[in-house]
């Protein structure tokens, strides 16, 4: 696959791009080498090698789903330095 001038323009102007005139060239050019170059890693074989989720290989820590009451809210304000009216009272931003 490969991109010429005239789909360079379109995809600028459908993404409401402006570059200078002179530089449709280079974008053109640049644009083609990128293509080329995921063309090439198609070429690379990859048979028996596993998807990955992550690069880290550690494993999640998963913890047992446990219902709760939820009514935490006098717990949640006793580390607030200021509360009122069961919610965090905060200094007013807007005069």
């Amino acid at each position: 696959m490969s991109f010429n001038e005239k789909t360079i323009k379109n995809i600028a102007t459908l993404a409401r791009l402006k570059f200078p005139a002179d530089q449709e060239e280079k974008f053109t050019a640049d644009i083609n080498s990128i293509l080329n170059w995921v063309e090439e890693l198609k070429e690379v074989n990859v048979d028996g090698v596993e998807p990955l989720i992550s690069v880290s290989l550690q494993e999640p820590v998963l913890r047992k789903d446990e219902v709760t009451t939820g009514d935490l809210q006098k717990e949640l304000l006793m580390n607030a330095p200021d509360a009122s009216h069961g919610f965090y009272a905060v200094p007013k931003m807007v005069e």
